[in-house]
């Protein structure tokens, strides 16, 4: 097996697309295909790329796909180590750098080109600013984002519940009596698997519309007040987001605005990366974040399996 890719980092998160190598994928949409991948050929792809020795227990990447119609340029299927996500807004400011700069898309010689990606929560779009030589920065156009509920009990704390393509429960960190350091990711993810684990059977956590769709994906632990903040989100099992983690600035932002905060969120993450975001604009589903950000290629592989490599796609050891 040889797999080919191209890799990006937002704000420190890793951003791993195949270009080459992907097994195809049934379905009509990309939520359909996130459906499918699991135990089909998908999987041996995903392990093997973010697995040790290739890979790490925090890797992310993508695989390109069709988009749900013609009105996207190409849709994208998010995986980590354990599974498959709904939304990322990391990855699809590094899907919009990587679109102008391979020329996917066409750079539009005004300087600002949208790039239309279809995901597994919806339709999103990386407003990509430069040129193909040069791009200077990238604004995430989210699906509408909405509170939940507050002040859920939770593992002996209280979370607040809102979707920005994704749930995800956001408390203070000092309600476990910690800080946003990388000195405390042990105990804050081990937090964030208790929080998880409390809210599994949650009625709350079952997206309205589409139960595809449900569950808490990631934890945000978050200090600060007003429009700065720093934060840090655990999602999937117990995996650390180094930047301020896209759609969960969207949920931040959702949670905020109906607390009355008119203005931009300047959300910090734990590798010192920072997102600034905005309202949009507001429609009956909820607010539409806009996150401006920075994707930058951090190289080109290619991968391969060794038939007879006795540890076939790699392991795990967190």
């Amino acid at each position: 097996m040889s797999v080919t890719t191209v890799d990006y980092h937002t704000a420190g998160e890793p951003f791993r697309i195949v270009t080459g190598g992907a097994p195809d994928l049934p379905g009509a949409t990309v939520l359909e295909r996130r459906a499918a991948a699991p135990g089909g050929p998908a999987e041996r792809v995903r392990r093997l790329l973010c697995h040790e020795p290739r890979g790490h227990a925090d890797m992310y990447g993508c695989f390109l796909v069709p988009p749900d119609d013609p009105g996207a340029h190409f849709g994208a299927l998010f995986w980590h180590k354990d599974g498959y996500s709904t939304a990322c807004g990391h990855g699809t400011i590094a899907l919009g750098v990587h679109a102008v700069r391979e020329g996917l898309v066409e750079a539009d010689p005004g300087g600002e080109t949208d790039v239309v990606i279809d995901v597994p929560s919806g339709r999103v779009t990386a407003r990509v600013r430069g040129s193909r030589d040069r791009v200077e920065s990238v604004t995430f156009v989210n699906v509408p984002s909405y509170v939940i509920a507050r002040a859920v009990p939770a593992a002996g704390v209280k979370v607040d519940l809102s979707y920005g393509g994704a749930i995800y429960a956001a408390l203070p960190v000092s309600a476990v009596g910690l800080s946003v350091e990388a000195a405390n990711l042990p105990e804050l993810i081990g937090h964030a698997r208790r929080i998880k684990a409390a809210l599994a059977d949650h009625p709350a956590t079952r997206h309205p519309a589409d139960d595809r769709l449900s569950g808490v994906y990631g934890v945000i632990f978050y200090e600060g007040e007003g429009p700065h903040q720093r934060n840090v989100t655990v999602f999937a099992d117990g995996e650390v987001d180094r930047s301020p983690c896209g759609s969960g600035t969207a949920a931040r932002l959702a949670l905020l605005y109906d607390e009355g905060h008119q203005g931009p969120l300047i959300h910090t993450g734990i590798a010192g990366g920072t997102f600034v975001a905005t309202v949009g604009k507001v429609t009956d589903q909820g607010v539409v974040a806009e996150i401006e950000g920075m994707a930058y290629r951090t190289g080109r592989h290619t991968f391969e399996l060794d038939p007879a490599d006795p540890l076939g796609t790699g392991f795990v050891l967190r």
